[in-house]
């Protein structure tokens, strides 16, 4: 008996201690996002997952699935208008498993030639912490095409 409850005790510590220094980022971003939906005048959607989403073009195509390959032409900013990351007019070309939570979820809303705008809370991207130069917590917006569903 001894020997199966310090694996466990050792278990529940490590992960008990794991979450320390995570911060809780749930209430800034719904007010950073909520902040920019009424600056911008936007008429967004949220989801369950508290994603919200604007679509601008529905688009006519295929509807992908949270497991498709798609091609997206996107732009990645802050809610101060930086702009992080952008692809060229063609798009990029990936499987939606393969990426944050917020564009896995967010990319199914639209139809092929669809476009609109997706507003990423950090608990959908990459959480606390920083990741390529974006900083922990931050709200993500992405102004997205749907070009093809592969």
């Amino acid at each position: 008996m001894k020997k199966f409850i310090l694996p466990v005790v050792l278990l529940l510590i490590i992960s008990c201690s794991s979450n320390e220094g995570v911060k809780d980022y749930t209430q800034a971003n719904e007010e950073e996002i909520l902040e920019y939906i009424s600056e911008n005048n936007l008429q967004a959607l949220k989801s369950d997952s508290g994603l919200y989403y604007v679509i601008n073009e529905p688009g006519t195509g295929e509807q992908p699935l949270s497991s498709s390959n798609v091609t997206v032409a996107y732009k990645g900013y802050y809610s101060n208008g930086t702009v992080f990351d952008k692809s060229d007019e063609e798009g990029i070309t990936f499987n939606l498993r393969g990426v944050i939570a917020g564009w896995t979820e967010g990319i199914t809303y639209f139809k092929e030639g669809g476009s609109g705008v997706l507003l990423i809370p950090s608990r959908l991207a990459y959480g606390s912490d920083d990741y390529k130069g974006i900083p922990g917590g931050s709200v993500l917006i992405f102004d997205v095409t749907l070009i093809a569903v592969n």
